[in-house]
Parts: C-alpha cells; sequence; structure tokens
C-alpha cells in the first residue's frame, strides 16, 4: 500500500519510439537514439507485469488510470494490452477501479480494436490537426503521403462502435491560420474532448530559433480566442476544450490539473519499454533519466529528490517578469521545454509562446469574472454547470 498522498500520471511507452508514420514534427522518433544496438524495442511481459504491479502499489487514489502512450502505441499489438488488462485485473486492489487510455495516430485502428476498446472501457484519444492538408501536411506516412484518410477511417469506427474518445490538434504554422475551419471540422466530426498543443521545436543549429513549423506566439493566441468565441457562444456545455477548461477554472478557485500551467510539475513522468523512468515525456534524455524500474521501485522514483527537484525548477527558474505578470496564476511559465526566449529585461527564461497565452488569457478574463461573480450568488449551481 502506498503510504503517502501521489498525484501522478505515468507516460508509458510500450513500444517505445516505433512508430507507422513519419510526422514532420514529431519530437519522439529520435529516442531510439538513447538504445543503440537494441533489437528489443516492445516491452516484455516481465516489464509490463512489474510496471502495473507498482502503478498499482503506488496509486493512492480509488480510481487509478493507466496512459498509453508512443512512439505509436498500437505497435505493440493486441495481445499485448489483453495481456496488460488480464494483470490490472488481477492485481487490483479492492475498491479500486482501473481505466486506461491510449494516444493513436489512429491509422492502426480497425474492427477488432475497436471491439477491445469497447469491451475494455478504454478511452482513445487519436491525433488530427484538422480538414484535408492541414493535416497533411506534417503528418505523413512513411511513404511521405498524407494520413488523413487512414485517420479518419479509424476515428469513424472508433465513433460507430460509441467509444469515449478525444482530439488531439497540434496547433502549427500550417493551420493556425485557419482557427474556425479546424474547430468546425472537429464538431462536425462530432468531437466531444479536443485538446490544442501548440508546436514549438527548436532550431538546434541556432539557439533562440524555431523550426519553420512551429507556430507564432501571437498567431496562436488568436487562434485559441478565435475558436474560444465560437465555442461560448455555440458550445459551452457540449464540448469540452482542454485549455478553456483550464482557463475558467480560476472562477472556482480550482487549482490547475494540466502539469503545463501547476506551479511545479514532475507529476507526468515516462516508462519506457525497457522500464527506463523519465522526468517528463519532453524531457527523454540522458540527464533526466532517474532509473529504472525493475532496479527501484516507481514509488520511490516518483518521491526521489531528483523528481522533485525537477519539478520545483519550473517555478524557482521562473523570471522576474514572470513574477509579476497578472495572469500569472493562469499560466505558471507554461512547460519549461518553451522557456527559452530573453525577457524583455534580459533575463533568461521566458516562455516562446508568452505573448500568445497572454493574449488569450486576458482575453478570457472578463467571462471568467462573470462566473465568478455567478459562483459566488448562485451557491447551489455546481462548478461543472458552467465548467462544461
Amino acid at each position: 500500500m502506498a503510504d503517502k498522498s501521489r498525484e501522478f500520471q505515468v507516460f508509458v511507452k510500450p513500444a517505445g519510439a516505433v512508430c507507422n508514420l513519419r510526422c514532420t514534427y514529431c519530437y519522439y522518433l529520435e529516442k531510439c537514439k538513447l538504445y543503440p544496438g537494441s533489437s528489443a524495442t516492445m516491452m516484455s511481459e516481465d516489464v509490463l507485469e512489474s510496471y502495473i504491479r507498482q502503478h498499482i502499489e503506488a496509486s493512492t487514489e480509488k480510481t487509478i488510470f493507466f496512459s498509453w502512450h508512443g512512439g505509436e502505441p498500437l505497435m505493440a499489438g493486441m495481445e499485448f494490452y489483453r495481456k496488460a488488462v488480464e494483470i490490472q485485473k488481477r492485481l487490483k486492489s479492492e475498491g479500486k477501479e482501473i481505466f486506461n487510455g491510449i494516444q493513436t495516430n489512429g491509422t492502426l485502428i480497425n474492427e477488432v480494436w475497436c471491439r477491445f476498446f469497447l469491451d475494455e472501457n478504454f478511452v482513445v484519444g487519436i491525433s488530427i490537426d484538422g480538414p484535408g492538408d492541414l493535416h497533411n501536411r506534417l503528418r505523413k506516412n512513411a511513404d511521405r503521403k498524407g494520413s488523413l484518410s487512414q485517420v479518419l477511417k479509424g476515428y469513424e469506427l472508433l465513433t460507430r462502435f460509441g467509444i469515449n474518445t478525444e482530439i488531439l490538434c497540434v496547433v502549427s504554422s500550417v493551420n493556425v491560420k485557419f482557427p474556425l475551419v479546424v474547430y468546425d471540422f472537429f464538431r462536425q466530426l462530432g468531437c466531444r474532448f479536443i485538446t490544442f498543443l501548440p508546436l514549438v521545436v527548436r532550431d538546434q543549429n541556432s539557439p533562440g530559433e524555431v523550426s519553420p513549423e512551429t507556430v507564432n506566439p501571437d498567431d496562436f493566441g488568436t487562434f485559441l480566442i478565435n475558436v474560444f468565441d465560437e465555442w461560448l457562444e455555440k458550445d459551452i456545455g457540449r464540448i469540452k476544450v482542454q485549455i478553456f477548461e483550464e482557463a475558467l477554472r480560476s472562477a472556482f478557485n480550482q487549482g490547475h490539473t494540466l502539469c503545463i500551467f501547476k506551479k511545479e510539475c514532475g507529476g507526468v513522468p515516462v516508462v519506457e519499454h525497457n522500464g527506463d523512468f523519465y522526468a517528463c515525456d519532453h524531457f527523454v534524455d540522458r540527464e533526466h533519466h532517474f532509473g529504472n524500474i525493475l532496479e527501484e521501485s516507481l514509488s520511490s522514483l516518483l518521491d526521489s529528490e531528483r523528481q522533485a527537484s525537477f519539478g520545483r525548477a519550473k517555478y524557482l527558474t521562473l523570471p522576474v517578469y514572470c513574477r509579476k505578470c497578472e495572469v500569472l496564476d493562469m499560466c505558471n511559465g507554461e512547460c519549461p521545454k518553451n522557456r527559452f526566449m530573453p525577457t524583455p529585461d534580459g533575463e533568461p527564461g521566458l516562455n516562446y509562446l508568452c505573448s500568445g497565452y497572454k493574449k488569450f488569457f486576458k482575453h478570457c478574463i472578463p467571462f471568467i469574472n462573470i462566473l465568478k461573480e455567478v459562483w459566488k450568488n448562485h451557491q447551489f449551481l455546481t462548478p461543472q454547470g458552467f465548467n462544461t
């Protein structure tokens, strides 16, 4: 049994960096370089059982959630997940509930997968960047052809089977100029849950520069504002958009649930296919390799001083410019991986996306203030009644 309260979500990589797509902006394919000469790229049954046991033991909540990521996690194969569910059921403690979520590019989904997801109550996240070329420009197959038609076939199957789905949309320089085209496309698909993930890729050859696909900060802010206004007018209470949910939590004095907006991070580590533990999905490198679950328990790795220091550094390295910001509580400096710009005063550590986030959060404040007043004067209404 766990001896302390823990809030964590592990991104498990059962297939490591292996993927059947070659998306232009993928940051994980190169992680195969961490294991040169290794022929084993899939998680073994021994590692799987050890991980599931340790995850259950480390969990202090009634609900235990497993997050399967990649690469492309479906490349681990159906039998892998059948075995995972069998182990979970066998090791589950009385009074606990176990749920699974998987993030996929959607191209490998068929009716067999759908029946399994439905039977085992999986939540399936699927990556779509918009219609037509807005998706196909950057999300390509190994033969360099666009993948959207395959993805939509997978998504339509998931919908037909009634499986709980979420869309993850990477906002890049390609689709950022078309916010309502992208949002309306998702609405036509019948999507109920959307995450917009801004693309930031640093140019390794030019410090301080970014790739051509990287989203412009101000354009990203405008994208969010346009979608927010459309959502507020037509879809609040019907469609959940993660960043809007996070922004509106302040109306009810609720803390952030999304790691990038928390004051400290470190609660979303990675376990690779061989059991290696890394501090975060965006810091899978030798510097942030803190151990292996076959040699040290997941609980001790989560509670380690190295992981705690990694999490504290997010706040401790925040520039003075950010500490004085009027929307600090809504942003908290966002993800440390994006904090590579100088502030107007020349201090290092400003988030590349700062101006865009500031524009968006300031746009939300009038509506947030209305919610605060309504909540204060109508205590019989629940936060969920407003916060979709």
